[in-house]
């Protein structure tokens, strides 16, 4: 069986000079369509976390539940170790899936408050005219974006001791011109 390593993990291993944690974490077995995640699994009690704010959040606006899917969080590691020295808010390269950055200082950010901080955004979205007043709401509209069926997420603390989470999505979404949802109808 040949291996294939995908473009993105080509990247990571010249970053990381071919360590073998990137050797692991890149290696497919496979040579079916890599932008597809495919690995499904159960999350720790951070990545719980991580998914079941994401989920009462969508919940609120009626779209399905999102899963935890392994490979997504592989991604989003790989990538939050990258930023570990300076925890820019950079979006990864490649723009394969749907994507929120957070950094956070203080002190130690749950992945509740990160998904929270997303969530908040949400005052800024109206919904009648499919836009965002004042500061930007894309995460919060990542979030609850009605066709993302997956998630991955990782979180790290900078060498500065701040906080830095990457949440991937699949499929993604933010389309231009498209709404996250479909509005609840108002009951009489």
């Amino acid at each position: 069986m040949a291996l294939s390593i995908s473009p993105y993990c080509k990247l990571v291993l010249a970053i990381l000079s071919v360590s073998a944690a990137a050797t692991t974490l890149c290696l497919n077995t496979d040579t079916t369509d890599n932008t597809k995640p495919d690995s499904i699994g159960r999350a720790s009690t951070t990545n719980a976390e991580f998914l079941s704010t994401h989920n009462a959040a969508r919940q609120q606006v009626g779209v399905p539940p999102l899963t935890w899917n392994v490979r997504l969080a592989r991604y989003a590691k790989a990538y939050a170790v990258q930023r570990r020295g300076d925890c820019q808010l950079v979006h990864s390269p490649g723009y394969t899936y749907g994507e929120n950055i957070f950094w956070g200082q203080g002190h130690r950010w749950t992945a509740a408050e990160a998904v929270g901080a997303w969530v908040a955004e949400n005052q800024w979205y109206h919904y009648d005219n499919n836009s965002c007043s004042g500061p930007d709401c894309s995460h919060y509209t990542q979030v609850v974006w009605r066709t993302t069926e997956q998630l991955g997420c990782a979180k790290i603390t900078c060498a500065t001791g701040d906080t830095f989470v990457v949440c991937e999505y699949y499929p993604p979404g933010n389309y231009i011109g498209a709404r996250p949802y479909k509005k609840k109808p108002v009951n009489p």
